[in-house]
Order: structure tokens, then sequence, then C-alpha cells
């Protein structure tokens, strides 16, 4: 019995040291892999392949590790890359000898892939430059949508599928409402805001736009709707009124008539393309499957000393990203926490080798508290180094708040701001609590210690509380903008009232002033800071844990659902229920951001949608 348990302990003793020793060997493969990057090799005559549905956004699409670990095991792949990624990638694209054309892939792309049209504005111009050294960008889609045409129109040859269509038929916005369904379970909600169009809260009370909203709703579509039809009429050489005609009489025009009225320049399936593009590459031979090729993920990771001289300096450009919702704390990776934000701020006011500061907004606003946090810190840096903020799809409310104080304002013009406006929101249950059998009661020692609650509504005294407030927080917004934007207080009324402003109109009435995107907020802040040609960007952003970035790199060695020797897209396409429970479940998550300590919040009107 005794060399039993002494064999069996052993034994067991054995199974774990073996894995011990086969889970940190997998570790240190990992830690190895991640350390050791040899570069990806691009062959001559290649084409940069650009998958139309790739995500871009702002900062690096990082997720928690339980994401992580789903998408390791499921094998789903985030066909996601930041936005100077991609201007930088297709920058390098231009000087590359070995690159001859782009490819822009739009085979099978999910429904709202790539980005919104500011964001999407940034990358058509460095299409557009490198369009302009004389290479080759061709265009593939079985169904052009308005966002990806948007972009495609850039290409010098663009191709639609025989049995796909070309969608020209307008912008629109449209809001779920949501008091309806309140209003049936016995939700409460009172309001509290100022601005007549401070339409943030509507879905929550009304049933369908306020004239205010809608008023200025069109305003924006309309500006945005002059941009589509002025960019892509000049790459297409039609006129804004000739784009008009064909959404007014077609919107939507099969591949053949598309042809005809000059939006595609021809009509192949998906082999016809590949077969174009072997003849492109020099790989044409029977032997090659497809052309020559390198996507640009792939390609963003090639050695900048490959290309060209990489630039280094010790005098840094900081890049620091404010994208999503503004909430009270750290926030978490897709929203922009007040205090972290505030903190990097002031690290790099206080870092000598940081010149000027870069803030990239692309946030609709959220918490007023937070925003403050943020802007003070703004204003505190620019008294000792230059800060420009460059605007993304988003810069309102208190995306717009945190912007003002900067020495230099840039945006697209098809961004969306302004927004300068206030609200709350007081939910209560007691209506659906009492139809369930559930009751509070309460003992206090003050007239209002029990205002927080959420078992009642509050009483008109209660309410006079909050709207003193909301009005004191609107009122100390529009005196910074007047202040930092050299106003008068009587002017920011006027564009204020929550108003919602394109980028071309906010410059026009002195919110913005400049119309351009990130490279033109580097190449000012360096000139403002007097670097001449002796700088280097430096990108601050919240990194992953460990485990994540271990996760991470186990994911990147996940079979890939498609090689790269031939482009196929596998993203899916959502059909209209499934669209439109994800719509909903986005207004839903808005309300669980709502942290702010005074409960008052400058904020876009709730998730505006255009498409």
């Amino acid at each position: 019995m005794r060399d039993f348990l002494k064999y069996t302990f052993a034994s067991f003793l054995g199974i774990l040291i073996f894995f011990g020793l086969c889970t940190g060997g997998l570790i240190f493969l990992l830690i190895s892999a991640a350390m050791k990057d040899t570069g990806p090799q691009v062959k001559d005559k290649s084409v940069l392949v650009f998958d139309l549905s790739t995500r871009i956004t702002d900062t690096n699409p990082g997720s928690g590790t339980g994401e992580l670990l789903q998408k390791a095991v499921s094998g789903e792949r985030d066909n996601a890359l930041t936005l100077r990624t991609v201007l930088e990638t297709i920058n390098r694209a231009a000087a590359d000898e070995r690159i001859v054309a782009i490819y822009l892939d739009g085979s099978g792309e999910s429904e709202g892939g790539i980005s919104g049209f500011a964001i999407l504005k940034e990358v058509r111009r460095a299409l557009e430059n490198f369009k302009a050294t004389g290479k080759k960008i061709i265009a593939y889609d079985v169904d052009w949508d308005e966002p990806n045409y948007y972009l495609g129109s850039v290409a010098n040859t663009i191709i639609v599928n025989p049995m796909g269509a070309v969608e020209i038929n307008g912008l629109r916005s449209e809001t779920i409402f949501l008091s309806g369904a309140l209003e049936k379970y016995g939700i409460g909600v009172q309001i509290l805001r100022v601005g007549k169009y401070k339409s943030a809260v509507e879905p929550l009370i009304l049933k369908a736009f306020s004239s205010e909203n809608r008023q200025q709703t069109q305003r924006l579509l309309n500006d945005l709707w002059g941009d589509f039809r002025a960019t892509i009429g000049k790459s297409r050489q039609l006129s804004p009124q000739q784009i008009q005609t064909i959404a007014d009489n077609q919107g939507l025009l099969m591949a053949n008539d598309a042809k005809k009225s000059r939006l595609v320049d021809k009509v192949a399936y998906f082999d016809q393309v590949v077969t174009d593009l072997k003849k492109l590459t020099g790989s044409d031979n029977e032997d090659d499957k497809t052309f020559r090729q390198i996507n640009l993920s792939t390609y963003a990771r090639v050695p900048d000393s490959e290309v060209g001289k990489e630039r280094s300096s010790r005098n840094k450009i900081a890049m620091v990203y404010a994208e999503g919702e503004i909430v009270s704390g750290e926030g978490s990776l897709r929203q922009v926490g007040g205090d972290r934000i505030a903190r990097q701020l002031r690290q790099l006011r206080q870092n000598k080798d940081v010149k000027a500061v870069i803030l990239r907004v692309n946030s609709p606003g959220g918490s007023a508290t937070a925003s403050e946090v943020i802007q003070r810190e703004v204003k505190l840096t620019r008294q000792v180094k230059p800060v420009i903020v460059s605007m993304g799809n988003y810069a309102a409310s208190g995306g717009y708040w945190i912007s003002t104080y900067a020495n230099r304002i840039f945006a697209e013009p098809n961004t969306i701001t302004g927004s300068i406006g206030v609200f709350g929101v007081l939910p209560n249950l007691q209506k659906l609590a009492n139809n369930n059998g559930v009751n509070w009661d309460v003992v206090k020692t003050g007239r209002f210690a029990d205002s927080q609650t959420v078992s009642r509504p509050k009483s008109p005294e209660e309410l006079a509380i909050y709207q003193k407030t909301v009005d004191q927080i609107y009122y100390q917004f529009v005196g910074k903008v007047a202040d930092s934007r050299k106003l008068t207080a009587r002017k920011v009324q006027e564009i204020a009232q929550g108003r919602v402003w394109s980028g071309l109109a906010a410059k026009q009435i002195g919110l913005v002033d400049e119309i351009g995107g990130i490279n033109e907020a580097v190449k000012y802040a360096a000139k403002e800071a007097k670097l001449g040609d002796d700088w280097e960007l430096k990108q601050f952003s919240r990194s992953g844990s460990l485990e994540e970035r271990i996760l991470k790199n186990l994911f990147s060695y996940l079979p890939a659902i498609s090689s790269e020797e031939q482009p196929v897209n596998t993203a899916m396409k959502f059909g209209p229920f499934a669209e439109t429970y994800q719509h909903l479940t986005e207004e839903l998550q808005m309300l669980a951001n709502f942290n702010d300590p005074l409960n008052v919040y400058a904020r876009l009107p709730y998730n505006m949608r255009i498409d």
C-alpha cells in the first residue's frame, strides 16, 4: 500500500510538472513570438489590398480579456485598424516602388463597415495623394452602399458585380423612440434641459421628432449630403445636380444602369477582376492562383526603414485620443474616462520632451463633470505648450466642451459638432414596482434626503433644484465657449441651444478654425511649436493588460478564415431585424454609461445614425 501511494503520488507530481512545463512553455513561446517580429515580405509589383469591411477607429480597438478569449476560441477575427495606421500605410505605399496599385475590396462587406463620413474623408484624401503619384486604384463591390461608394469613388476604375447594384438615394437619420415602451412598462422619466435643440432626451419623452430637432437634423444632413455630392461628383465628372437627379429618380441602380449613369466603369465578376489584377502584377501565369498582393494590415507592419527614413527626434508631438462616451472616473477601453485623459494631459504638460499635444476627439459627449475635468487640463496645458484639436466623426456637446480651449481646432466638413447644451435624466420605477407588488418606505432627517431615489418621481421643489443645476452648468458652458472662441455671449447663445452643426457650418459660425484632418493638425502643431522638420509623433492610448496581450497574440496565430493569396471577405451582413436589435441595444447602452455625479450631461442627440 505504501508503494502504491508513493508511485501514485510520483505519477501525480509528474503530471503536474508536465502540464506546468507545457503551460509555461506556451506562454514563453507566445511572449517570444510577440517580441520577435521579422516583418512581412513585400514582393515586387504587388497590389495593396484594402478590405472595405475594415473597421477604422481612432484608438486601438482593444477589448477585455473575456472578449479576447471568446474570439480566440470561436475563431472570430477583429477586422479593425486605427486611422493613423491606415493613413500612414497608404502614404508609405505611395512611396514604395514595390507597390503598383491599391485594390479596394468590397466583396461581401458587413453593414455599417468602415467608419463615419469624417474618417472616410481623411482616408479618401490619402487615397487621392496615392493616385496623384500615377499609381492605380481599382475598386470592386457586389453592392455599393453610400459610405463605401464615397470612399471607392476615388478609384481610377470602379467595378460592380453583374448581379449587384449601386445605392445613391440620399442620407437619412432614423431614431428609435422609447417613450411608448417606458409608459407601457411603468417606467417614469423626468427631464431637465436647457436649449430648444437639446434633443438627446426626446426618445425618452416623445414618439417622433420635435420641430426643432427635425430642423437641425435636416440642416446637418443637407450639409453632409452636399459634401457627398460634391466629392463623388468631382471624381466621377458629374455635377452635384446630376447626383441629386439620380438619387431622386432612381435611388438604387442595377449594374448596367449604374454604368450608363457613369457611377461605375465596369460590370464584372470577382474572378474577372482577379484576372485583370494578375495582368497588372505580371502574375498571369497559369500556375499563379491569384495576383501578387499584400493586405493593408500586413503591410502596416513593414518597417519604415524599408520604404524611407524613419522619423526620430527628441522633440515629441503627443497624440492623445478621446474616443467614445465621456464618463466620470477612469472609463473602459471604449470610453473617455475624465480622470484618465486629464492625467495623460497633466503628464504630457510636465514632460519637457513633449513640445505640442494633439487631442483627437471622436466623441458624442457625455458627463458634464468629466468634460470639465478634461477641459481644465487642456486649458492648463495650453499655457505651457500648443494644444491642437483634431475632430473625427463626432466632437459634439461634451466632445466640444473638451475641445474649446485648444490653440486651434480642425474638423472635417462632415464632422458632427456643436450641440452646446446640457440635460438631466431622472428615472423612477414607482409604477413598474407597484404594479408588481413592490413598495418602498423611507425614514429621513432632511426634506431632500431621499431626492436621489428611483422609488418615486421628483417633487416640484426637487425638480426646481435640479433645473437650477442644469441652468448653471449650461451658462458655464456658454461662457467658456465665448471666452475661448472670442465670441460674445449673445452670439454663442444664438448658435448654442443644443444645436448640432456640421464641421463646414461650424467653421462659418466660428466654432472651429480649419477644415482638415489629423495630418493637417500634426503639421500645424509642428509649426506652432517651431519644430521645423525636427519632430516625432508619439501616440498615447490605453494599452491592454499582459493577459490581454498574450491572448491577442494567441488569437493572431489561429488559422485565418481566408488566406492572403485571395481576398475573401467573410464578414456577416446583418438583416433588418438583427440591425434594428443592434440599434436598440446601442440606445440602452448609452443609458448605462450615464454616471455623472450631478446627473447632468452634455451629449449629442441620442445615438444619431446617418446612412
